[in-house]
This record gives C-alpha cells, structure tokens and sequence, in this order.
C-alpha cells in the first residue's frame, strides 16, 4: 500500500517550482490559477524571492501547496492514480484534501492565505515562538512540562517523531524553558525561525476566523483516505473534515501517530509530494522499513514517473 504525504512550513524556499513551471505546462498552470485567485504574483515571490516575502506565512502557506499539487497534476496527467492513503502535515492536509479533490485549487489557495494572515496575527510580531526538542519523546516531554508547571506557558505543537517533538509559546515562555528540558537530557533545545507560536491555545482568534471561513466551502468526499492531524483518523464527512481543520489551528499536530496509523494499515511505500523532504526523513526514523522518495524538483518528479512505470 502506498501513502503520500504533503509537507507544512519550514520546506519553503526560494526556486521552489521553477524548473517545474519551465518543464510542465501542468505545473504552470496550476501556477497561473493560483495568481489569478489570489490577484497576486505568488510564482514570481516562490521563483525569484525575496526570501522575507516568501517566508511571510499567509505567502509560505499557499506557496507549498501550489508546489504540491503542481506535482500532483503533473502524476495525474501521465496516467498516475493517486491511491492508498493521504496525509499532509499542518498546511500539508489542505495540499492533500485537494490532491484528493476535497478541496478545489481556488478555495485551497483562498483559505490558506486567509489562515496565514490569521495565524500571523493572532500574536503580536517578535511575540511568539517555537523550539525543537530533541533527544526526548513526547510522553517525556510532557512530564517534564508537568512536573515543572509548565503546561500553561508551553505546548507541545508537532509530534513529529520520537525524540523529535516541536513546541510553541510566547518567546520568553519558550527562552526561560529551554534550560529545562536540556537539564532533563534533550540532546538539543534550540529555538526556531519562525513568525508565529503554531498549534497551540494562542492561535484561538485565527481558528475563529478559520471556522468563518471554512463555513462558506463546499468540501466533496475525499477521492482518496486522508488522515487528519488532529484525530489521526479518516472522515469522509464534510462537516468532520471542517471541524477537524478548525481545530487543527490551536491543536497539536500528531505526525509521529500519524506514521503509526500508516503501519497499521499496511503502507509500505511512502511519497513525499513537494517542496523538500522532511518528511520522507521524518519517516525514516519512525518507519524504516518503508520505501521512500520526495518529489520536489523536475529531476526528482521524473524519477517518481520512472519509477511508477518500472
């Protein structure tokens, strides 16, 4: 069984979907759409930069999923069936509820500009901030967090794997706590560049505004299974599959479960549609056995093609 999975923030980067918009008319396309919905040059911003205006979260979040279903277009045009199962971290589930036409490309791209700009705002500028914990698991974690009376100043975020767990907080929360967990065996406590304190109880006034505007979607039954963040489960319910992206705003994304739902369901082969390929490498920490690739860039989407006609 083959599982594809959708990459979130922090995959960005300046180039990304270049040499694909150059090589495939579908990927230009899809790039096109993205520009007319948003009335914005979003290709030129992912192409040439500036980096400060890329990494801007309500451009970073449409930009990787414009980079995501680029690919996926690209498969589906070539004869290729995406099938088994889907899962997108953070960002990622919206790129894979549209890979699974759940979602159309125009309210993708809409609503994901809007949860950036709500993200975004929910905490003053310099306010908020993430730290990545490493060497310690999550269950670890959070007794640290508890028996430290922490658990009302610091969140954990992302469970991304064992011994890889991401928190959120205000920055001085985050700052103040790093010496714990280091004096509690973290192999690294670092802080990470980003511009807002992600799926934790701060960002409530974005999943309002979120709720708002998933509200006047029309979401189809996903094509294809998809796993969410928030429940690690499948809905094929439109109403679900809203609340689930409502809260997974102010939720812990729930990765390192996610790979074990994958097992359970006899994955053997994950894919990695998108920019980078964190989480093929998330993946080879938490599922070895599985077979891996990330399609990226032209040259690594044509080695996927190869590989699906072998």
């Amino acid at each position: 069984m083959r599982a594809f999975v959708f990459p979130g923030q922090g995959s960005q980067y300046v180039g990304m979907g270049l040499d694909l918009s150059k090589t495939f008319p579908e990927a230009k396309h899809v790039f096109e759409e993205i520009d007319d919905t948003l009335e914005q040059n979003l290709s030129r911003v992912m192409f040439e930069g500036p980096e400060e205006e890329l990494i801007l979260t309500e451009n970073t979040q449409p930009a990787l999923m414009a980079v995501s279903i680029a690919i996926t277009e690209i498969l589906k045009k070539r004869g290729f069936i995406i099938s088994g199962v889907l899962a997108g971290h953070s960002l990622g589930e919206y790129s894979a509820l549209t890979a699974a036409n759940s979602l159309t490309l125009k309210d993708a791209a809409l609503t994901l500009k809007i949860r950036g700009k709500a993200m975004q705002s929910s905490v003053p500028k310099n306010k908020g901030s993430m730290a990545a914990i490493l060497g310690l698991n999550f269950d670890q974690i959070l007794e640290i967090i508890i028996s430290n009376n922490l658990q009302d100043t610091v969140f954990i975020a992302n469970d991304n794997a064992d011994g890889q767990v991401v928190l959120s907080g205000l920055k001085e929360n985050i700052e103040n706590s790093l010496h714990i967990f280091k004096e509690n065996g973290a192999r690294k406590a670092m802080q990470l560049a980003v511009s807002a304190p992600f799926h934790c109880p701060l960002m409530k006034p974005a999943q309002e505004i979120m709720e708002k505007s998933l509200s006047s979607i029309k979401l189809q039954k996903p094509d294809v299974p998809v796993i969410s963040n928030v429940t690690v489960d499948i809905s094929e319910d439109e109403n679900q599959i809203k609340n689930n992206l409502v809260n997974q705003v102010t939720e812990m994304v729930r990765w390192r479960e996610t790979m074990t739902k994958f097992v359970d369901m006899g994955v053997e082969e994950l894919y990695e549609i998108g920019s980078g390929s964190v989480l093929s490498n998330l993946a080879k920490r938490s599922c070895p056995s599985f077979k891996r690739m990330s399609a990226g860039s032209k040259e690594s989407v044509e080695n996927l093609l190869l590989e699906f006609d072998s």
